[in-house]
């Protein structure tokens, strides 16, 4: 247990609003929890947001005026056409979260990633806790460059740079589903530790032949996750971390086939998980 990589996903998306700095506080009051993850995005000013999409949830965001963001709307508020102010005179988090129904709703904007980071470091100074890691995945697509997010390349200029000014980069995972970005992650910082997030195929062998270089961490869909790929996995030293992994019986799987972490909404449940001793 003590080795083993628990990741908060989106802060603890079980307890509190998705990626927002009170989900990540609240997932630092478990001591296991070794990482935070967090997806990020870039807005008109240049500056890196936290948040699952280049848009306004329908699903969770309230509009400036009190009424909440329509389906139909929702892509209309682009973050990459929004300045910070503007972003953050909408709120995440009243509305609650209907596929998770114990979250308890609360006032809350999409923090930038300077502030969250800046807030983690002050928490965890202030109560005597050791610092985490993050996991930070870049929301990008082909289909979107220059529409919802920068070219990769601009991209991840702009998430390092930031990160090496916050000092932080060397405690960060930089994951993707865009191999693009991955690609770009490999020129610009070779140095850093790279995970390759797959959606459905359980095929390891083809999914690490999309990208030019070895990953440091492999990242799938729980699903399709297999013992055999696993050790797969490990026969190249690639830590294998799936998400997102969140009933009782399906931790306890993940654990049993040996994976090296595990990315779960839920960051009050690993305490019930049983390890080989």
């Amino acid at each position: 247990m003590e080795e083993f990589d628990w990741q908060g996903h989106r802060g603890a998306r079980a307890a509190l609003p998705e990626n927002t700095t009170p989900a990540m506080l609240f997932a630092l009051q478990f001591p296991y929890i070794k990482t935070l993850e967090c997806d990020v995005v870039v807005s008109k000013d240049s500056q890196i947001i936290v948040s699952h999409e280049p848009f306004f949830s329908h699903h969770i965001s309230t509009r400036p005026d009190g009424e909440p963001v329509t389906e139909a709307e929702a892509m209309g508020f682009n973050l990459f056409e929004m300045t910070v102010e503007e972003i953050q005179k909408f709120d995440v988090g009243k509305r609650g979260n209907e596929k998770f129904p114990d979250q308890k709703p609360m006032a809350i904007f999409k923090p930038t990633l300077k502030e969250m980071i800046r807030t983690v470091n002050e928490y965890c100074e202030k109560n005597d806790r050791h610092g985490p890691a993050y996991n930070i995945e870049i929301k990008s697509h082909s289909d979107v460059y220059d529409k919802f997010v920068p070219q990769p390349k601009e991209f991840v200029r702009l998430l390092v740079k930031e990160l090496r000014e916050l000092g932080v980069l060397e405690d960060c995972t930089l994951q993707s589903f865009d191999t693009k970005i991955l690609e770009e992650l490999n020129i610009q910082v070779p140095e850093a530790t790279i995970a390759l997030l797959v959606e459905r195929t359980g095929n390891i062998k083809e999914d690490l032949s999309t990208i030019s270089f070895k990953p440091e961490i492999y990242s799938p869909n729980y699903y399709f996750l297999t013992e055999g790929i696993v050790s797969e996995a490990h026969s190249q030293g690639i830590r294998v971390i799936p998400w997102t992994v969140n009933e009782l019986k399906d931790l306890q799987r993940m654990v049993d086939i040996g994976v090296d972490g595990i990315i779960t909404d839920y960051v009050d449940r690993p305490p019930n998980i049983h390890f080989k001793k």
